[in-house]
């Protein structure tokens, strides 16, 4: 494909234009970054305790099968999570409403701000063992699941950022989950657009797109028996993926513990993969899955995970219509990140 198209996303009503001709191939723009190994000295997160982040809400000793709130010994641990020093929210033990002021809503900024560590300083996502990234997406899984019986919260976002250009002002691999008292405004294009989809089809837009996919057989780059990873036809970032259960689930934490290692390791191996062919570059992933409550609203959607490699800059016409600008061809994407089994 040499010429510019304009493609709709059939989920959020948005538009993006695919202009792979800005670029000569498709690994025309990459890159290789120098990737900083920032020393264990005066990390904050090498031994969080000594550095006042308080004892541990969940942990997993080095050595055992299950999670504790109690760290017996500092250097055994191999994943724990403790509370954000600097937090985007605080926890109240009372749901506060929106208020009215001059024309505006404002609501204050109640929640939770949460870190998830894994031990080791230089090992990120996709150099952990298969089984260390599963279990860092089980010890999200029971976390989330405290979080969501407060009846503050609405929705809770795990994501993580990996590198300066995704937003990583440490450099050990940690992870972040925020409990909102409100639905994020992506999150609820996504939902309404799921809704809408399923009110007019009477099925999910998502399996929809995950059958079309398989039917194309262009743009998967990882497909198990239960678990599908592929480059969108509609790709708001160079490279952009997304990993599906392929069984339709609506919740993430209600996903068993086989799909969840299952989903982990299609993550680590897609991250592997962009590490190789894109030269490192810096990541963010996400997990989009239905709101906390309200349970039985919500059964159309189907919960996933996106990446998102920081190969772009949004310049005046991004930001000035909200149109996004990808310069890769999905299909090219996929055959260059393709996993060889």
């Amino acid at each position: 494909m040499s010429s510019s198209e304009l493609r709709k996303d059939i989920v959020s009503g948005e538009w993006v234009v695919l202009a792979p001709g800005r670029a000569k191939r498709p690994d025309a723009f990459i890159k290789k970054i120098k990737r900083e190994r920032v020393s264990k000295k005066d990390c904050p997160f090498e031994d969080p305790q000594t550095t006042n982040h308080g004892d541990p809400l969940l942990v997993y000793p080095k050595d055992a099968l299950h999670s504790t709130s109690r760290l017996n010994k500092r250097d055994k641990w191999r994943i724990q999570i403790i509370r954000n020093k600097y937090p985007a929210f605080r926890h109240e033990r009372k749901c506060i409403p929106a208020i009215s002021r001059g024309p505006y809503e404002v609501m204050e900024g109640i929640g939770y701000h949460h870190l998830l560590l894994t031990r080791d300083h230089h090992r990120n996502y996709p150099r952990l063992s298969s089984s260390e990234a599963a279990l860092v997406f089980l010890s999200f899984q029971e976390h989330y699941k405290d979080l969501a019986r407060d009846k503050c919260v609405k929705y809770v976002s795990f994501f993580h950022n990996w590198g300066p250009k995704a937003g990583a002002s440490v450099y050990h691999p940690h992870y972040q989950i925020m409990a909102l008292p409100m639905i994020p405004p992506d999150v609820g294009r996504s939902l309404k657009g799921s809704q809408q989809y399923y009110n007019k089809h009477k099925k999910c837009v998502h399996c929809t797109i995950l059958g079309w996919e398989r039917k194309e057989k262009k743009r998967i780059i990882y497909e198990t028996k239960n678990v599908i990873a592929f480059i969108p036809y509609i790709s708001r970032e160079p490279f952009e993926a997304r990993i599906f259960p392929k069984k339709h689930s609506s919740y993430f934490e209600d996903a068993s513990s086989k799909i969840v290692e299952e989903v982990s390791h299609a993550l680590r191996l897609v991250l592997q993969r962009m590490e190789r062919r894109l030269k490192d570059p810096d990541y963010n992933f996400f997990i989009h899955s239905a709101p906390t409550h309200r349970r039985d609203k919500f059964a159309h959607y189907h919960w996933h995970i996106e990446v998102l490699p920081k190969m772009s800059v949004y310049a005046g016409f991004e930001l000035g219509t909200g149109i996004e600008v990808t310069v890769v061809d999905p299909d090219d994407a996929a055959r260059l990140l393709k996993i060889k089994k």
